[in-house]
């Protein structure tokens, strides 16, 4: 069938559905993960048992995680609403007020739902929406990612058909002035890879989506893929016909079942269509897929071990150069780039590089995402223009702290990013201004920390993290990394001494500087930029055995203020489990130290009127407290 007559049926099946009635609920890993299966089985059950027929597809993920489910119900010639945090009892009342009736149950809703100028979703409730740019989410969450006609429908595809008619060196030449850098972390301008990789004579030629995403917090890639998995399809043909590759592979780790499910629906429909596969679309073009699914390591989102992963071998880096573009997947020229890299291609060919370029900074062009996670009211992913400030991203766009507390850093890039104080919250979201920072954009990650939060534990838990993932193939990470942690592990535990720090710094910047790829140069990063910005916190640790956040617990010790403790209250003595708080009936309770083991239980319950129980650090300051107590009593 030729595409003309394919995008008048997808056209005609969106405008149809607009002229009804219809609900779509988010049923993206994070939405099934806070009830939305239970709420489609609620609605579907709740619609027939009232003899409604209306249509209540299943798409993605918005990235207002910290409201799912989320429900919105589209009412031709009335509001559209966006319902948060719905579960099967509130079911009922959506289908009998507003299905039914005219009450659109504002109690439940997070907002109305509206469309700016280029069709991206916007809650004016919501300020967060002041400061967006949707490109890549724009459909996400809005369209059925099951549904190729329902992609096409809202002009889908259409950058691949008007590619096809241009010539090669154009679409190259089109991603060149966009000044798209690559969004898998490094940052390299995306046009140049393509362009290099046209150059080489030697065939085939190959193009890779590197979808392995491992960082912790990090989701972005996910989301996009569960949710608008198309658009990453379309990105990747159209850089197949660029650099005149037949053939694709589609990397997804294993643990992304939901991604995976998405992608392979996509690319048979795609397949059954005519839009991939021979002859694409009808031309002389032709473009095979095949997805792997990957065995989960982390270097494997190493370009060069990402190669060797899907060739069948260890997923293990290798000196560069040659680089891919001249001698990758089988020795032969091969393009990679990430799955958010491909999803900006459509949307740049459909619009123009003038547009893309105008948006972002003077090197960092275009918009970012980042996934929210962390000590903040409203944790999800986020799209922005690049050059708005951490401050702005912190405050208005994640909702600001917690209950009243401070943000203390913020984590950027994942595991192997930096950790930026808050004074520097004025910074822009900039690949340049991050590296100044000792940070880097990496993945688009982001971890908020707050006061509660210790530095030093949390460059600990990046190192065990990184350490165990390391391929070994190289000493200065696989030894370098696991000393690290070794010497993060004694400063946690109260067994450092000062020169433990200096030798800290020094091996940190020698891993830096002595390991094969991206991933070992980048390990130490977290300590690095820890020591730089928290140097007060180290030194705490190490010379006066204290960890001022209150959270290594081998510096710490739960403590039972007398004349705070209710004498009839037992909730600490009950649930403790290891029977570690005395006191008899009547009589204030304490802690038995000996057989504590610092779970924190006994903080949890101690009911907020009295708090009775508090954290101390160092513990020496424990017998201090114990004999101004005993004096008291």
């Amino acid at each position: 069938m030729r595409f003309e007559k394919i995008k008048r049926e997808a056209e005609r099946y969106v405008k149809d559905l607009s002229l009804r009635t219809h609900i779509l609920v988010g049923t993206p890993t994070c939405g099934k993960a806070a009830g939305a299966d239970e709420v489609v089985r609620e609605l579907s059950s709740e619609l027939k048992r009232r003899g409604i027929e209306i249509p209540v597809l299943e798409v993605g993920c918005m990235g207002l995680c910290f409201a799912e489910p989320l429900v919105l119900i589209f009412k031709p010639g009335s509001f559209n609403v966006v319902y948060r945090n719905v579960d099967s009892s509130s079911v009922r009342r959506l289908v009998e007020g507003y299905i039914e009736g005219d009450d659109p149950c504002l109690e439940l809703a997070l907002g109305t739902i509206e469309f700016d100028e280029e069709g991206a979703p916007i809650i004016p409730e919501l300020k967060r929406f002041e400061f967006e740019k949707r490109i890549l989410l724009r459909r996400c969450g809005i369209v059925d990612p099951t549904n190729i006609m329902h992609y096409i429908g809202v002009g889908g595809y259409s950058a691949l058909e008007k590619t096809l008619h241009l010539p090669r060196e154009m679409v190259i030449d089109e991603i060149k002035k966009s000044e798209l850098r690559g969004r898998g972390g490094a940052g390299f301008p995306t046009g140049i890879k393509w362009e290099e990789c046209a150059k080489m004579q030697d065939e085939p030629k190959y193009v890779i989506c590197n979808a392995d995403e491992g960082d912790p917090g990090a989701f972005m890639d996910r989301i996009i893929l569960e949710s608008d998995p198309h658009q990453m399809l379309e990105g990747m043909i159209i850089a197949g016909y660029a650099v005149n590759a037949n053939e694709g592979f589609i990397y997804v780790r294993a643990e992304y079942q939901r991604a995976l499910e998405m992608v392979r629906r996509a690319k048979d429909d795609a397949e059954r269509l005519g839009i991939l596969g021979k002859s694409v679309m009808g031309t002389e073009f032709s473009f095979n897929i095949q997805v792997i699914e990957g065995a989960g390591a982390f270097v494997a989102g190493e370009e060069t071990g990402l190669i060797f992963a899907i060739e069948g071998k260890r997923s293990e880096p290798r000196f560069r150069p040659p680089y891919p573009s001249e001698r990758g997947l089988f020795g032969k020229p091969t393009l990679v780039d990430n799955v958010k890299t491909f999803s900006y291609v459509p949307w740049i060919i459909e619009n123009g590089w003038e547009k893309f370029y105008s948006i972002g900074t003077e090197k960092s062009k275009g918009t970012a995402i980042f996934t929210l996670a962390g000590k903040v009211k409203e944790p999800g992913l986020t799209e922005v223009p690049m050059g708005v400030t951490l401050n702005t991203l912190v405050y208005e766009v994640a909702g600001g702290p917690r209950e009243g507390k401070r943000i203390k850093a913020i984590q950027i890039g994942g595991p192997s990013g930096g950790c930026i104080p808050s004074s520097l919250f004025h910074l822009p979201v900039d690949y340049d201004a991050f590296l100044s920072s000792g940070s880097m954009m990496g993945s688009g990650g982001m971890i908020f920390m707050d006061e509660d939060d210790c530095v030093v534990d949390m460059a600990r838990f990046f190192l065990d993290f990184i350490q165990k993932e390391s391929c070994g193939k190289c000493t200065m990470c696989r030894i370098g990394t696991l000393q690290l942690f070794y010497l993060l592990d004694k400063i946690t535990k109260g067994e450092a001494e000062t020169q433990d720090l200096t030798k800290l710094k020094e091996l940190a910047e020698d891993v830096k500087i002595g390991s094969l790829c991206g991933l070992g140069r980048s390990a130490p990063n977290p300590i690095l930029t820890t020591l730089r910005y928290f140097y007060d916190e180290y030194v705490a640790h190490v010379e006066e055995k204290k960890c001022p956040a209150l959270v290594c617990k081998s510096l710490i010790a739960y403590f039972i203020i007398p004349e705070k403790c209710d004498r009839a209250c037992e909730h600490c003595k009950l649930t403790c489990p290891v029977e570690a708080v005395g006191g008899n009936k009547g009589e204030p309770k304490y802690i038995i130290q000996e057989k504590c083991v610092k779970c924190g239980t006994c903080l949890n319950v101690c009911p907020p009127e009295y708090s009775a129980v508090i954290k101390v650090s160092p513990i020496k300051k424990l017998k201090e407290l114990e004999i101004q107590n005993y004096r008291k009593e």
